[in-house]
């Protein structure tokens, strides 16, 4: 017969007790059959603390951005509900809710995290996602107002709230009021865009950040559509409110601060059981039924059922609080003490024969004027930084506002003298007018401390060239470049830009170092282990 030296009752992992029971009989010399003279020696052992139990790491295979909503969903199909929100949410682990996207789906699982809509990158479907699991699952927070609290009216002049206790640091619930220095645009004119160089003054904070750090702005709302939401639903705005926080504000003023680019599914049951027209309960019903709603924003829901009457409670009740922005920081503290700048890309469209604006892209590029306050806080990037050794080679892919980084970047290691060769990959729509930081990038690089600087315009010429098409041109000194231990770095958007540089560099790998797929895929996996390649994406 075979004894187990190791008592079943011993706090160890089955594979734990597999292992000792072989140690242990090697160590004592026992033969099966043979074990009883050894059984005390080994009972005496396990009387010792346990061993720590290491569990294994957990994996997560919808926990890639380049997978639809659908596939995501797919493969967490039969998991936990938190595993199933968490493959709702964008995979970016972009920071902008908050949280990361494991760490949002179970706070909102746990019922800790109230809003359902913080989730930027998946918008509306991610939204959608989350009330459909809650709600399959029987969850209190699937009818919830998707908001963090709710803003309250004044009493007798005082917040019927007490206001929250941050201490003396500034953060994302206590943002810093940074001072508004400048703003111009980077554009040329003829450009069909508006890139937004903004600098903000930090002086008082004790703010510090690094290079590839992010801001977090609090944005507002244009004043004209707060207006004229107020108008439309027929209510002062004047009168007195407190924030989720306990401060005390006009209405006017708290709506500034509300999200109003989304109407709510509760806005529309609302405006449907108040309107006193069938023609506009009508309306609303086929609006929600056809999911034209889904692109309704605040003042469109309101005018669809302007018989409907709200309070003020009402109204701001449906409405989350505006969430932060958090943009990639395009300066070096070193190279700019004080203050930090940003790239901002004004957003500005035509939908439901009205013009829609960027809440925080026009606020930088319109209606901040110097001296404004503008509530800020730093949000810290673990990887998305230059490398520790100041001898490492760089190569950045930043097309249009991700170029914003590595400015940064490039500004660090010149303050700093870092010896390592630096190389760019910047692009956006025509030379002409669109080379954004043109004179800057070009002093680097007379300076020695911009290596190489490939640009690519995509409306130069018949055929559109990106960025990843530089990329294969040059393939053969990129592939050396990393041979040599060079850092790969990205800036922008997840959704294409960096897909298409992700496919780019695989390519570019298997091609110059005689590669089969496979392998080139596993050079790849070792570079992000050596954290070598590292992204900051949207």
């Amino acid at each position: 017969m075979t004894y187990s030296l190791v008592p079943e009752s011993a706090p160890f992992t089955p594979d734990q007790r597999a292992w000792l029971n072989g140690f242990l009989a090697g160590w004592i010399g026992l033969e099966s059959g043979s074990a009883s003279s050894g059984v005390a020696v080994v009972q005496a052992l396990v009387g010792a603390p346990p061993a720590p139990i290491v569990e294994p790491e957990e994996h997560f295979p919808w926990h890639d951005p380049a997978l639809s909503i659908d596939e995501r969903l797919e493969r967490a199909d039969g998991k936990p509900l938190e595993r199933r929100l968490m493959a709702a949410m964008a995979q970016l682990n972009c920071g902008a809710c908050g949280y990361l996207c494991k760490t949002y789906s179970e706070a909102v699982a746990a019922g800790t995290e109230k809003s359902l809509t913080l989730c930027s990158p998946g918008g509306r479907d991610t939204a959608k996602a989350i009330k459909r699991l809650l709600a399959e699952h029987g969850s209190g927070n699937a009818n919830g107002s998707g908001m963090n609290g709710s803003a309250m009216p004044v009493a007798n002049g005082h917040a019927a709230t007490g206001a929250l206790e941050h201490g003396g640091r500034y953060h994302r619930g206590n943002p810093f009021a940074a001072k508004f220095v400048s703003t111009c645009n980077l554009n040329k004119p003829g450009s069909a865009k508006h890139t937004a160089h903004v600098i903000l003054d930090l002086t008082g904070s004790g703010l510090t950040y690094k290079v590839g750090d992010a801001l977090g702005v609090c944005p507002t709302n244009p004043p004209d559509l707060v207006d004229a939401i107020l108008e439309a639903a027929r209510i002062d705005g004047e009168s007195p409110y407190a924030d989720d926080n306990g401060k005390v504000m006009s209405l006017r003023e708290l709506l500034r601060r509300r999200c109003l680019r989304a109407a709510p599914e509760e806005l529309a049951a609302m405006l449907a059981e108040r309107a006193v027209s069938e023609t506009e309960q009508a309306s609303v019903h086929a609006a929600v039924a056809d999911e034209t709603w889904e692109s309704f924003d605040v003042l469109d829901a309101l005018r669809v059922a302007p018989s409907a009457t709200l309070t003020a409670a009402e109204l701001v009740a449906v409405l989350p609080p505006l969430a932060p922005r958090l943009y990639s920081i395009a300066s070096s503290p070193k190279a700019h003490p004080g203050e930090v700048h940003l790239a901002v890309g004004r957003v500005a469209y035509r939908m439901n024969c009205r013009e829609r604006l960027g809440v925080a892209s026009t606020m930088f590029a319109d209606r901040l004027r110097p001296g404004d306050a503008v509530d800020v806080f730093i949000h810290a990037s673990a990887e998305f930084t230059v490398p520790a050794d100041p001898n490492a080679a760089m190569i950045m892919v930043g097309p249009g506002t991700g170029i914003a980084p590595f400015r940064a970047f490039l500004g660090e290691r010149h303050a700093t003298g870092a010896r390592g060769k630096n190389w760019l990959f910047f692009g956006d729509q025509s030379a002409a007018t669109d080379s954004l930081y043109h004179d800057e990038l070009e002093a680097l690089r007379e300076a020695g401390c911009l290596t190489r600087l490939e640009r690519a315009f995509s409306r130069d010429q018949v055929q559109k060239i990106y960025v990843q098409d530089r990329m294969r041109t040059h393939g053969e000194e990129l592939f050396r470049w990393l041979e040599q231990g060079a850092y790969f770095f990205v800036c922008g958007d997840a959704k294409r830009m960096a897909l298409d540089v992700d496919r780019a560099l695989h390519d570019v790998i298997a091609t110059h170092g005689g590669m089969a797929a496979d392998d080139a895929k596993a050079y790849v996996a070792t570079l992000k282990a050596q954290k070598r390649y590292v992204r900051d994406v949207y």
